[in-house]
């Protein structure tokens, strides 16, 4: 997924900044494991902390007290925040709850990915993850726990590329447009 998004943007002559909460750098490094990244990646913001995506990324206060860090707004926010702050044509960016336990009122695989065209509205998509859909810590002990985690960091990364990929292919011009809801997507 990786290698056609960047050879729609190479082809395009465009670039991509990515901000990444719960996955913690992973979407960066399956961008960056493409040969030949650099003629369009610009570079990522990890922004783990809460404050970070305020002070960083510009992502409102006001609205991370409200709504906490795990939210479809937050992550469009984000998406636009690496745009700005990157100097890059398209934002990405991840934000959720990995585990092992809920954050922000909101349970363990909740997930949320943003895209920021040049010149649109950025969307968000709320991803349904295969993996701590019950809300409720991994049974099984730490090693469990520990896969669960990994499996929804996996699936974000993914979930991130596959909305960018989309939003590529559907935006071609950067034109204006909102998101209708269907398949999962918010709208904006």
């Amino acid at each position: 997924m990786a290698g056609g998004v960047l050879a729609l943007l190479a082809e395009r002559g465009q670039t991509l900044a990515v901000a990444e909460s719960l996955t913690g750098g992973l979407v960066a490094a399956e961008i960056t494991g493409v040969p030949g990244a650099s003629r369009v990646f610009r570079g990522s913001v990890t922004a783990y902390a809460t404050a970070l995506k305020r002070d960083v990324l510009g992502v409102d206060g006001a609205l991370l007290e409200e709504r906490g860090a795990v939210d479809a707004e937050v992550a469009r926010r984000m998406a636009q925040g690496v745009r700005t702050v990157l100097g890059a044509d398209w934002g990405l960016a991840t934000t959720g709850v990995a585990g092992p336990e809920p954050q922000d009122g909101q349970p363990v695989g909740t997930v949320y990915v943003a895209v920021a065209a040049p010149g649109a509205t950025a969307v968000a998509r709320k991803l349904r993850s295969a993996v701590g859909r019950s809300g409720e810590p991994a049974g099984g002990g730490a090693a469990a726990g520990e896969r669960e985690r990994a499996g929804i960091r996996t699936e974000s990364v993914r979930g991130a590329l596959e909305l960018l990929y989309d939003e590529l292919i559907e935006n071609a011009g950067g034109q204006d447009r909102e998101q209708t809801g269907g398949n999962g997507c918010l709208q904006p």
